[in-house]
């Protein structure tokens, strides 16, 4: 069923997402889409977000075989377009999640962050990257120069983190492979890979972790899909 809403979804959203008007001290929750993917799969998601929150929401749609340091620089040009005093908290889906602690953990950026939050990333590689065309699957390959990278400098990065872990993923094995190197991991007993995009119980819980790091504001409208 999520494999289905997110075929749906996959034809929106393919131009960059920036919020029109943000203040000069607000937060901004920026999404991130993993492979074979587009920011339209994440619409159930920054609807529920931005109206549990009131934040205003951004994100970007890239084709595979982009890879995490490319990324990593659009969501630094992204997030240049935002007001200076602007703060940022990412929300990554598998590769994505790996996209937001890349920039965390290199860009100069990184400051603006208020935290990481993963959903299913594999940050210690899935063994079926090998199942991948050459090229797409390099920074998820276990053992791979990013991921070794991002193991390595964890601890010297404070921004938090919270790994969301889906236990009947069959694209991120083993499923433990998506608990990062800090911060808090949630395991998820009854949902696969994309599953988490749309589970209400999953977008609640996100949405709490961003109103935990900033006091709510009125709620905005949002359009449900």
């Amino acid at each position: 069923m999520a494999l289905a809403r997110q075929a749906v979804l996959l034809r929106y959203d393919l131009d960059e997402i920036v919020p029109q008007e943000v203040g000069q001290d607000e937060h901004v929750v920026v999404l991130l889409h993993g492979l074979f993917a587009s920011a339209g799969v994440l619409r159930p998601m920054r609807a529920y977000i931005e109206r549990e929150t009131g934040m205003p929401t951004a994100s970007f749609s890239y084709r595979p075989g982009a890879g995490v340091r490319v990324l990593a620089e659009r969501l630094a040009a992204l997030i240049d377009r935002l007001p200076r005093t602007a703060s940022v908290h990412l929300v990554g889906h598998s590769m994505g999640g790996l996209v937001a602690r890349y920039f965390v953990q290199t860009m100069p950026e990184a400051h603006r962050v208020v935290q990481t939050i993963s959903l299913a990333s594999p940050f210690r590689g899935t063994a079926q990257a090998r199942w991948l065309p050459m090229g797409i699957g390099r920074d998820v390959t276990i053992g791979s120069e990013t991921l070794r990278y991002l193991a390595e400098t964890a601890q010297a990065t404070p921004v938090p983190h919270t790994s969301f872990v889906a236990m009947l993923d069959t694209v991120v094995t083993p499923p433990e492979s998506a608990v990062f190197f800090h911060g808090d991991a949630i395991e998820l007993p009854g949902l696969g890979h994309n599953a988490l995009l749309y589970d209400p119980d999953v977008h609640q819980m996100v949405a709490t972790r961003i109103r935990a790091a900033h006091p709510p504001k009125l709620a905005a409208s949002a359009t449900s899909w």
